[in-house]
């Protein structure tokens, strides 16, 4: 993160001694990225967070077998029509639905507690489509609703409880994420061109003391899924400071950058992960040149595969294509999209866009995975052949 936070108790010197009321020391925890290069926070223990009494490998939740998107096509995915179970969690219940080398797109209808999980792999971004939860972590806890993106760092333990029925897109790095570095000064401030700003970002206020022992950590890391059994629970953090915690941010707080003529999506980027970007696009007021197009023009991205999350507004603007609230589209590299036949007509005049999305650029070509055919709609493919009349509207986000 780009600014310094403290939570909690800590000494007012770092690798000095810290004592807890009986006269022993605290454990230090130093958790840093990039080895000891990058941002970092220091985390002091009750108990060593060392302490494991057993570790077993143990199956992944999910699969996430991978098929080439051969032969090329755009698709469309409908998370909606995905089964849900009662008593699913967001760790063991997810559901990939594209993967690369660079990350993993899943969505989950989670209703239940996680168990306490830590990604070794990379950071996670979930998106909030519906519902709240608390999130449970060894930095302490916090609520996430509608709306919400939260980032949480590798290899935080953490665990997702549910107030009744939630609704979760989940992008898993393989690396870490963060704002993208031009909304930045040298020194890590969000500058005054960027679309969000520190206020507008929250993260844990306070410790989480949690007593325990003999407790269960799920392990995801580079060479499959592991079982940590520690000695005493992890959440029993007294307090810490430093530059890496996990930090939510509102899509509703993303302020939109406009212009007299149409903005291209680099002008909605949110965040930046390795080989793949995420973005928000939000209701503004569109292009007020007089001559104006306000939907896209017809693009193709030669380099990147285009995945769009319709997750709230107005989506009679799509009516011919089958786009629908949860919907999935992915336009990949080696294909042209634009708007659907009469948008462009129709869209004259138009000055604002209700609409709420979330989009994932990626410059490695996407798989679909396993759970995508369970819910693709085949004929998405063919939509733009199909005469549907001047009447029709497009996506503005997308087209």
């Amino acid at each position: 993160m780009p600014y310094y936070h403290r939570v909690g108790q800590v000494p007012p010197k770092r690798h000095t001694q810290f004592r807890q009321p009986d006269g022993t020391l605290y454990a230090e925890e130093l958790m840093g990225q990039e080895g000891f290069s990058a941002d970092s926070s220091l985390l002091y223990h009750r108990r060593p967070p060392t302490a494991i009494v057993d570790a077993r490998a143990v199956d992944p939740p999910a699969s996430a077998g991978r098929t080439p998107n051969h032969p090329l096509k755009p698709r469309h995915l409908r998370t909606h029509a995905l089964k849900t179970v009662t008593g699913a969690d967001a760790v063991r219940s997810r559901q990939p639905l594209l993967v690369n080398d660079d990350c993993r797109i899943s969505y989950v209808v989670a209703d239940a507690p996680s168990p306490l999980y830590r990604n070794a792999i990379g950071d996670e971004c979930l998106y909030i489509e519906a519902g709240t939860a608390r999130v449970e972590t060894t930095f302490g806890a916090m609520t996430v609703a509608a709306g919400d993106y939260l980032i949480i760092p590798t290899s935080t333990i953490h665990r997702i409880v549910p107030d009744g029925p939630v609704r979760l897109l989940i992008i898993e790095a393989t690396g870490h994420i963060g704002p993208p570095p031009r909304y930045l000064s040298v020194r890590g401030q969000l500058l005054e061109h960027a679309p969000y700003c520190e206020r507008d970002l929250r993260s844990p206020a306070e410790p989480l003391l949690v007593e325990g022992t003999d407790v269960e950590v799920l392990v995801r890391h580079r060479r499959g899924w592991t079982a940590f059994t520690y000695a005493h629970h992890p959440f029993d953090v007294v307090g810490w400071d430093g530059c890496l915690y996990p930090w939510a941010l509102s899509i509703h707080d993303f302020e939109p950058i406009t212009g007299r003529v149409h903005q291209p999506p680099p002008v909605h980027q949110t965040f930046a992960g390795p080989n793949f970007v995420i973005c928000s696009f939000v209701p503004r007021k569109v292009d007020y040149h007089p001559l104006a197009i306000p939907v896209p023009y017809n693009h193709h991205n030669v380099d990147s595969d285009e995945v769009l999350f319709y997750t709230g507004g107005n989506y009679e603007a799509r009516r011919g294509s089958g786009i629908e609230q949860g919907s999935i589209s992915l336009h990949p590299s080696g294909f042209t999209h634009g708007p659907q036949p009469g948008a462009v007509e129709r869209a004259i005049g138009v000055d604002y866009f209700d609409e709420l999305a979330v989009m994932v650029d990626t410059f490695r070509p996407l798989d679909l995975a396993d759970a995508a055919a369970d819910c693709e709609d085949d004929a998405y493919a063919w939509t733009w052949a199909r005469n549907t009349g001047a009447g029709l509207d497009v996506d503005p986000a997308t087209g």
